[in-house]
């Protein structure tokens, strides 16, 4: 069958990567057909380069489409695309609503928002919590698509491996040394392990097993990478704000081991296949917990706080303290020894 498909996609780095277990399973049920993405643009290189894909549209709703005008015009363009249905990964009722005027015949989706009234084929809510990759399947499965494989993908390109490799060297990382990337960040406060327990885990890894240590992550953490390293007795190099998402994944593919905290790039080490500690506190590890092809392992001491928990403003962090870095060097060595 041939038909013109729209995925209305998620908003973050971590569910996007999510999806792309439900991608891959449209792409093998409908192999001719041309499968187009809408996608936030903070989420845009987590779907480039991926083979099931033809196209990437981009909408920008804190950006150029956030206007009525800007709407209508985005609404316009996927008319033009005549497709024949859309899948809605994303729960909005805005996002159903656009699907409708794009025209799509068909629109496949969760029935939240209140938008059952706005889609043709309906999935009903799980009625336990399901992790995000098995609740995208769903919506697959409602069309009447299999989908087993829960392993997520990202895909680099040989210029990034390039980077990575350049970029190291610059930094007094050769090829035979051994380092590894810890990523400090997380998308809102309690989602963070303490800087002082990074920059101890640091030290030990340098010290213990004579790993040369990465700090990674965005622009946005290169003042909590510095405070780190100046908690630390020896010196990281910091790769803040000096990788795209397509030349981080390139750095975790080449370390010996990657600590996050549950983050995007977090997940995106996992689809590389790099050797993952992961350590969760405020989230729920069967809800968002890393699904891959590498050697990862989740770290999670709730500390009597019920989760999931979205309190943004918690000043406690217990969850994340109670995770002590000699439980984090327990599952080093259980990974370089």
């Amino acid at each position: 069958m041939e038909e013109k498909i729209l995925i209305v996609n998620v908003n973050w780095v971590g569910d996007a990567l999510f999806s792309t277990p439900f991608i891959r399973s449209l792409r093998q049920a409908y192999p001719r057909s041309y499968i187009a993405c809408l996608l936030h643009p903070r989420c845009r290189e987590v779907l480039e380069g991926n083979p099931r894909i033809d196209e990437i549209i981009i909408y920008d709703e804190e950006g150029v489409h956030r206007s009525l005008i800007g709407k209508i015009r985005l609404i316009l363009t996927l008319r033009k695309k005549r497709f024949d249905a859309a899948f809605l990964l994303h729960r909005s009722f805005t996002k159903a609503l656009i699907a409708v005027l794009s025209g799509a015949k068909r629109r496949i989706g969760y029935a939240t928002k209140n938008r059952r009234f706005l889609l043709t084929d309906v999935v009903e809510e799980p009625l336990e919590p399901i992790h995000k990759v098995g609740y995208f399947l769903n919506i697959a499965r409602t069309a009447g698509i299999a989908g087993d494989d829960k392993a997520y993908e990202f895909f680099v390109g040989e210029a990034d491996r390039e980077y990575a490799g350049r970029f190291l060297n610059e930094n007094g990382i050769q090829a035979e040394d051994g380092f590894a990337a810890i990523n400090p960040g997380g998308n809102w406060a309690p989602k963070r392990w303490p800087k002082e327990n990074f920059a101890g885990l640091a030290d030990r890894l340098i010290s213990d097993y004579g790993l040369k240590v990465v700090i990674t992550g965005a622009g946005k953490d290169i003042r909590l990478a510095e405070d780190i390293k100046k908690l630390m007795k020896s010196s990281p190099v910091i790769a803040c704000g000096k990788t795209t998402l397509k030349q981080l994944a390139a750095l975790f593919e080449r370390s010996r081991l990657v600590v996050a905290n549950d983050t995007g790039p977090m997940h995106i080490a996992c689809a590389m296949g790099a050797n993952v500690i992961a350590l969760f506190g405020p989230t729920s590890p069967e809800i968002t917990g890393p699904i891959g092809k590498g050697a990862y392992k989740v770290i999670h001491n709730p500390a009597g706080c019920e989760v999931p928990c979205y309190d943004l403003n918690c000043a406690v962090n217990r969850c994340m303290e109670a995770i002590r870095v000699e439980d984090v060097l327990k599952e080093v060595k259980e990974r370089l020894v």
